[in-house]
């Protein structure tokens, strides 16, 4: 039971480590973090390579500033996270499910929510 607990706080730092990655810009930090066999899926992303997420879903850490998280609740090797992200020019709120292997993010998959507030 005490390995599964420190399993777990080691994934959810992980997971809180990529997006602050994204607040700090920091492109070496993420890149440590995620694994050369990730893929990535959202409603507009059908489980992406490494190579394509930091081409398509990168630049978007300019316009990043924040996350508020909701739930950071690990799962064996997932975390289930929902935040309130915020942008320079909106807020939404999304739900995340990210697979850890070996220390690193394997898989992301996205739930996109809704504008903060309603719109």
């Amino acid at each position: 039971m005490a390995n599964e607990k420190s399993s777990n706080i080691d994934i959810v730092a992980i997971a809180r480590a990529a997006y602050e990655a994204y607040v700090a810009k920091d492109r070496a930090a993420i890149e440590n973090l995620i694994a050369p066999d990730f893929h990535f899926s959202s409603p507009l992303d059908n489980r992406i390579d490494r190579a394509t997420y930091f081409a398509r879903c990168w630049p978007n850490s300019k316009t990043i500033t924040g996350f508020d998280f909701i739930n950071l609740v690990p799962n064996r090797d997932r975390v289930f996270v929902t935040y309130e992200g915020k942008a320079k020019d909106r807020a939404f709120r999304n739900t995340e499910i990210v697979t850890v292997r070996d220390n690193q993010i394997v898989d992301v998959e996205v739930y996109f929510g809704w504008s903060i507030p309603h719109q």
